[in-house]
């Protein structure tokens, strides 16, 4: 694919997602790209300068650019949007030749049929400064969740957050500021250490097991399975767990199901905030695009 010389000659396709692709779709538009939209929540106002199109194929037809949401892709090969979409090798194919794919995580099935066509793929769920700017919209979700599913406040209680990524450390950032004694679960040392410097303990997650007992509230934000059958037969029935991860996820719900334990799996956190979170997004797709098709520093 000739790569287009500017925005106002390049055509973004916007399949999937959720309120925050309003607001992404939005700021493609004001750089004067042609954008198409599908999959996502629409008003009935509409967005300025996007074209809602009739399916996924009819948006994804002759784009250079295609941009999925960013949560991990689902176990059945969809990716998350108000209808079923697996972008396969007949949808892709709908695309420009050497057309780019940006997109949080994708799974074996997308990187296959990408690489069939010669289309390039982009994941940023490991982009740091974006992971950071979203978190704050996140842990205040988060936050919500562990109140209205918890019958003691969070101030002066002992609460265990399993990982120390980017929205785990601000997580415990937040709960200790309002009083929890919480406690990381982290393998790396260094991860360890820095919940120390934010005035939270911490043990190794093999420690997990022989621990989990202690706490009331755990969350986990590492899509590892964590949370198994060992942990949760080591809980209380007054435990609740709470899933902040990707698939496929950090609990064994079903087993917890059996138990009668209480298990949350948060997903697309994001929605508290769709605006700001839409913009943060759309910052760091927007430099992707821009390295990509023109270098970092052409803003044309």
């Amino acid at each position: 694919m000739k790569a287009p010389k500017s925005w106002q000659d390049l055509t973004i396709a916007i399949v999937g997602g959720d309120e925050r692709e309003q607001e992404i779709a939005r700021l493609a538009a004001d750089t004067g790209a042609s954008v198409s939209a599908f999959g996502f929540p629409f008003p009935d106002e509409g967005i300025g300068g996007v074209n809602l199109a009739s399916s996924a194929s009819d948006a994804l037809q002759d784009a250079h650019i295609v941009l999925f949401p960013i949560p991990g892709m689902t176990m059945d090969g969809a990716i998350f949007a108000t209808e079923k979409i697996v972008p396969d090798r007949a949808l892709l194919a709908h695309l420009r030749p050497g057309a780019r794919i940006i997109l949080g995580t994708a799974d074996d099935g997308l990187k296959s049929a990408a690489r069939e066509l010669g289309i390039a793929l982009h994941e940023y769920e490991s982009d740091h400064e974006l992971m950071l700017l979203r978190a704050p919209a996140i842990v205040e979700a988060a936050i919500r969740v562990l109140i209205e599913n918890t019958r003691i406040t969070l101030h002066g209680n002992a609460i265990c957050v399993v990982g120390f990524g980017n929205i785990g450390s601000v997580l415990v950032r937040t709960l200790v500021a309002m009083g929890a004694h919480v406690t990381v679960a982290a393998r790396n040392p260094v991860q360890r250490a820095m919940a120390y410097t934010m005035g939270a303990e911490s043990m190794h997650t093999n420690d997990l097991e022989a621990r989990a007992r202690d706490f009331p509230i755990i969350i986990s934000s590492v899509p590892a399975p964590l949370i198994n059958h060992q942990v949760i037969d080591s809980l209380t029935q007054d435990t609740l767990l709470v899933d902040l991860s990707a698939p496929p996820g950090s609990i064994d719900f079903s087993y917890a199901e059996r138990r009668g334990l209480r298990a949350i799996w948060a997903r697309a956190l994001g929605r508290r905030a769709p605006v700001t979170v839409g913009a943060s997004q759309w910052f760091g797709i927007r430099k992707l695009i821009t390295s990509a098709l023109w270098g970092n520093d052409n803003e044309s």
